[in-house]
């Protein structure tokens, strides 16, 4: 089986058939249980979850109730193998008898995890190859058929935040194997999804470069100067400037010194340049 929770949540059969509770709720519960697989979930989490910071009067009694009807549905789909108890009571709340490899978000996890090493160690055909394997299992936005409370809220944030990982590794894989002009048309469709993304623009900017397109290279540049300073009143990082002035004073595709990884540098955020006279004297 598998829990679906990139995308609509949904529970997967070994049979492919895939089924979701109608109640929000016991999509909720279940997905919080989920993405801490064989882990203890204290009831606070799930009633703070399932209510907020306003929870009715008896709310743990409420809580037993949907875990009673979420063992009784995890029973009819045919799931859980004779003997096998798959939503376990355990101090302080509940938790799913799962492996990691049975919940999507895991998985695509240890895909991109695997990646950075692969790249690290100076494989990036591999590490595109477990790139492709990971951005294959998104099927959208994280939980989109489920009411998102104060714990899934962050959960969703980490997981989304995981994909743009996942798709800044593969730029990077790409434009390491050479493979510049065919990555365009994604790196463009990339930039024009997350605008304000530094990191992003300096990777197109490099790959129109490196494809002999110095003119929309530096158009590129000009077009993310515009954004930030027309949506953040900024101006590109002081990287992305020396990016700019290595490719004015180069006449052909030769590669320019590449940006900084993600590890060195968070790709969305914008530096601010340094006025003079704070370096006066």
């Amino acid at each position: 089986m598998q829990f679906s929770l990139i995308g609509p949540f949904g529970i997967v059969t070994d049979e492919g058939e895939t089924f979701a509770p109608n109640a929000p709720k016991l999509c909720q519960l279940l997905a919080v249980l989920a993405l801490r697989p064989r882990e203890p979930v204290a009831m606070g989490t799930l009633v703070k979850e399932l209510w907020g910071q306003e929870a009715p009067a008896g709310a743990a009694r409420t809580l037993q109730t949907h875990i009673y009807h979420a063992r009784r549905m995890l029973g009819g789909l045919g799931i859980v193998p004779v003997g096998r108890e798959l939503l376990v009571t355990q101090a302080p709340g509940y938790r799913l008898d799962i492996a990691d490899e049975e919940v999507d978000v895991c998985r695509f996890e240890r895909l991109v995890q695997q990646a950075q090493a692969r790249l690290d160690s100076g494989d990036p055909q591999r590490a595109a190859e477990g790139l492709k394997e990971a951005l294959a299992l998104w099927r959208g936005a994280a939980l989109s058929n489920v009411p998102v409370g104060e714990v899934l809220l962050g959960q969703v944030a980490r997981i989304d935040e995981l994909r743009i990982r996942a798709l800044e590794l593969r730029a990077e894989t790409e434009l390491r194997l050479g493979r510049h002009r065919e990555f365009l048309p994604e790196l463009r469709s990339l930039v024009s999804n997350h605008p304000l993304h530094e990191w992003l623009h300096g990777q197109l900017i490099t790959a129109l470069h490196r494809s002999g397109r110095r003119a929309e290279a530096l158009e590129a540049y000009q077009n993310l100067y515009r954004i930030l300073k027309r949506e953040l009143g900024l101006v590109p990082s002081p990287e992305l400037q020396r990016l700019q002035s290595q490719i004015l004073g180069q006449s052909g595709p030769d590669a320019p010194v590449p940006l900084r990884r993600r590890a060195d540098r968070h790709p969305g955020a914008v530096i601010a340049p340094v006025h003079p006279t704070a370096i006066a004297g």
